[in-house]
């Protein structure tokens, strides 16, 4: 593959050759592929055609990733291989990308409806309409016109408004939020995050040292302020990290009134505010105010992703900033992503012409559907066992058990059967969450999820703790 010009498909390429890659190191034993980098100099193409190919096969379940690690072959193991080592997180992930496994852990709520198919169209006639045009000049934050999109879309008001050079977007999330990280100096600092919080942001903050304060979401789905405000008295809170709209994995909002008053203790404090909107948009009915319409625009960084809604093949990450400007440019610019100009075209089309809205409204609908078939499943078969939080939007659902149980043991008996749930504790850094687990609702069959939740209450009236 070295030497001929890359085009915006050269993915496929690349996938074939890491699937003979993978057949050729078929083995029970975990087996680590090329680097990002790597393969990107052996096949003379970008970081993100590697990214995007890796992508795809760990949707087959062919490969898996590991934070800081990379990506490994999915070994054929023995079944008393399947539950050794103690990084609980490890196990989740290589064990839900097992082929035959019902993988109840999962939140991609793009698997219902994703827009691939289009964007993937959509490039075909970017490249017929710009035939072998000669290279732009490098756009190390990302495309001019997709981040343009992105800051009209943000914009709600002449005072609370975003411009392209307000926008930085990079191959992945991960990726973007290890540059604010390090714009910030958080290494040492402390954060303050709602709990539960999305596993792959504390493992983030754990590996750059950010010392992380969690801040349990009420029963009732709101944001305790008191609590909040004791923690900005007494601890030197570099950064307070809020939900846009849903809180994941919990799926629930707090109300208006709560948020506003959240937002006037935020005020009062020299902390910055960060606001997670990766699910900004996959509430089930319209939603009411987010900290953005709320807060100064200068004190606050928003950032998301587009994988969430349209799919695998827009892995990419972004964040809107007003006042690190400077910083986050030098650090972009270090960093050198390499992503595809057409493919981020083609999503700023997606949005400019209103098929991303379209999108939305149908995903929403099926998530809404499917969460209305899980939620039944769960009260007619498992009513005595498990008590869940009525979600207003994403693709799962949290639940606790009515009874003292090891959730662990529980996930370890449910995986001879080859079904994985997320346990709670997975969501917190502080031993918050043990009686609880995530449960997704976009799964591929009533009779397999019926089967899996008798499997479930049965794990759990064996584990439970007298």
């Amino acid at each position: 593959m070295k030497g001929p010009r890359e085009t915006d498909f050269a993915y496929q390429a690349v996938y074939r050759y890491l699937t003979s890659l993978i057949s050729e190191h078929a083995t029970d034993a975990r087996v680590r592929l090329p680097s990002l980098r790597q393969l990107a100099q052996r096949l003379n193409v970008s970081i993100s055609t590697i990214q995007y190919a890796y992508s795809l096969l760990e949707k087959e379940g062919r490969v898996y990733s590991l934070a800081k690690s990379g990506y490994y072959a999915m070994p054929v193991p023995s079944i008393s291989t399947l539950y050794s080592g103690d990084d609980l997180l490890e196990m989740v992930y290589s064990n839900a990308r097992r082929p035959g496994t019902l993988n109840l852990s999962a939140d991609e709520p793009a698997s219902l409806q994703s827009l691939d198919s289009p964007l993937l169209l959509l490039e075909r006639e970017l490249l017929r309409q710009y035939p072998r045009q000669p290279q732009p000049s490098s756009q190390p934050c990302g495309e001019l016109e997709l981040r343009t999109a992105l800051a009209a879309r943000y914009t709600s008001s002449p005072v609370r408004c975003w411009h392209a050079d307000d926008v930085y977007i990079g191959a992945d999330l991960r990726g973007v939020l290890e540059i604010l990280i390090t714009v910030l100096c958080l290494r040492d600092a402390t954060v303050v995050v709602e709990s539960p919080c999305d596993w792959a942001l504390l493992r983030l903050l754990q590996e750059a040292c950010v010392r992380v304060i969690e801040w349990p979401v009420l029963a009732d789905g709101e944001l305790d302020i008191q609590r909040l405000k004791d923690l900005l008295e007494t601890e030197s809170v570099r950064l307070v990290m809020v939900s846009s709209g849903l809180n994941m994995p919990r799926g629930s909002r707090a109300p208006d009134h709560n948020r506003q008053a959240v937002a006037q203790l935020l005020e009062r404090y020299d902390c910055q505010v960060l606001e997670n909107d990766c699910y900004g948009e996959l509430g089930f009915e319209p939603e009411g105010v987010r900290f953005r319409d709320l807060l100064p625009v200068e004190r606050l960084i928003v950032f998301s992703t587009f994988e969430k809604i349209i799919g695998p093949e827009a892995p990419y990450g972004y964040l809107l900033s007003r006042h690190l400007r400077d910083e986050l440019q030098r650090h972009f610019l270090l960093r050198t992503f390499r992503l595809s100009p057409i493919r981020q075209k083609a999503i700023a089309r997606l949005y400019g012409n209103g098929r991303v809205d379209q999108h939305l409204q149908v995903l929403r609908r099926r998530l809404k559907d499917s969460k209305t078939q899980m939620t039944q499943l769960l009260q007619e078969r498992m009513g005595d066992a498990l008590q869940f939080v009525e979600p207003h939007g994403g693709a799962t659902i949290w639940v606790n058990s009515s009874r003292r149980v090891d959730v662990r043991r529980v996930f370890q008996r449910l995986l001879k059967h080859q079904v994985v749930i997320a346990p709670g504790e997975l969501f917190s850094l502080q031993g918050l969450h043990a009686q609880h687990l995530r449960l997704s609702h976009t799964f591929g069959g009533e009779q397999d999820l019926a089967e899996a939740l008798g499997l479930l209450g049965d794990a759990l009236r064996l584990e439970a703790i007298e």
